[in-house]
């Protein structure tokens, strides 16, 4: 038996019409992104609704690094058939994937987001830049003491408020994005910065993507409605979530421009927003035909993820159409990610 997941859709395929289609005897099972998890809940709401027999997928919101660990434990019924994710699959997870004899894994991007910053409608507001955002976070910004404890100390034109900033845990794909994305491009304005990497990995990796932890960057695990919630009580709070929570909320958070960018659909399209990232699904080929609805579910999101498709409405920026056909093709052919790939 699969195991119970925080969205099931037995009721909505109980009720399923539409075409016709293979009934499975195991559902389909998704694991991962908490960023990516309600585009893969109206997936699935719509896959059952429109394959008469289907059963319902389970879906489960468990972040990117815990759902790949859980994806990569081997394969079989009691193992995850899909994972989601909001940063691409390390190496060494890939490598973990393998010797646990997952050895067919199909990488296919559905989509952009954008790590999008945010507080409250009326709320505090300021232009930020990836290094305001790094002397802001950082344990030990360019490896001194981190002392700000106001914005005005990082930069005296922003307002002279404490920083709090609610953001993602270290296991979250959105946390991964924002040390790749903002963090270290901050942290890469200084020289000295782009000499260590070459000298000291390691030591780089620490001073550039650590973040402070006295209590300005407040973890809120992998519920980013929680965050939404949090900046939405605190009008001199700042929150850290996935552009789709910030379109969902905007009677409530106001988005925060970044190097004069807005977090916007065409921005991140564009990848004019600094914070634009893909987003992926990553699908144990070797349980295609063995979980006879997961074609079906793959299906339904090639059918979704277009401009004007119903993932758009909530918030997913569809990638550029080259890479949207490219993806398309793996959803039915199933090409297999190497770890060539991945370097």
């Amino acid at each position: 038996m699969r195991m119970i997941s925080k969205f099931s859709l037995a009721a909505v395929s109980a009720l399923a019409l539409g075409a016709c289609s293979e009934a499975a005897v195991e559902p389909v099972h998704v694991v991962g992104s908490s960023t990516v998890f309600p585009f893969a809940k109206v997936v699935a709401e719509n896959a059952a609704l429109n394959n008469e027999g289907m059963t319902g997928p389970l879906i489960e919101s468990n972040g990117s690094g815990g759902g790949i660990k859980q994806f990569c434990a081997g394969v079989g019924n009691d193992t995850p058939d899909v994972v989601n994710a909001s940063r691409r699959m390390k190496a060494s997870e890939f490598a973990t994937c393998m010797e646990n004899g997952v050895t067919d894994v199909v990488e296919i991007q559905v989509g952009l987001d954008g790590i999008a910053f945010a507080s409250a409608q009326g709320g505090i507001t300021m232009n930020l830049t990836p290094e305001i955002v790094y002397r802001a976070l950082a344990k030990a910004p360019f490896g001194g003491e981190q002392t700000a404890e106001t914005w005005a100390d990082v930069d005296p034109s922003l307002p002279a408020e404490p920083i709090l900033v609610y953001g993602p845990p270290s296991t979250s794909g959105t946390r991964d994005a924002l040390k790749e994305l903002v963090l270290e491009a901050g942290c890469k304005t200084n020289p000295e910065m782009q000499a260590l990497k070459e000298s000291d990995e390691d030591r780089y990796d620490q001073i550039c993507t650590e973040v402070r932890g006295d209590g300005k960057f407040v973890d809120q695990g992998e519920n980013d409605n929680l965050i939404v919630q949090k900046i939405g009580g605190n009008d001199k709070a700042i929150g850290v979530f996935g552009f789709s929570y910030l379109e969902e909320n905007a009677d409530k958070v106001q988005g925060l421009p970044m190097n004069g960018s807005d977090p916007t659909y065409d921005n991140i399209a564009s990848f004019a927003y600094p914070g634009a990232r893909p987003l992926y699904m990553y699908v144990k080929k070797q349980h295609v035909g063995q979980i006879p609805a997961l074609d079906l579910y793959l299906a339904e999101w090639a059918k979704s993820w277009d401009k004007d498709g119903p993932l758009a409405k909530i918030g997913l920026v569809a990638s550029p159409d080259d890479v949207r056909a490219e993806n398309v093709k793996k959803t039915t052919e199933f090409m297999t990610l190497t770890a060539d790939d991945l370097k």
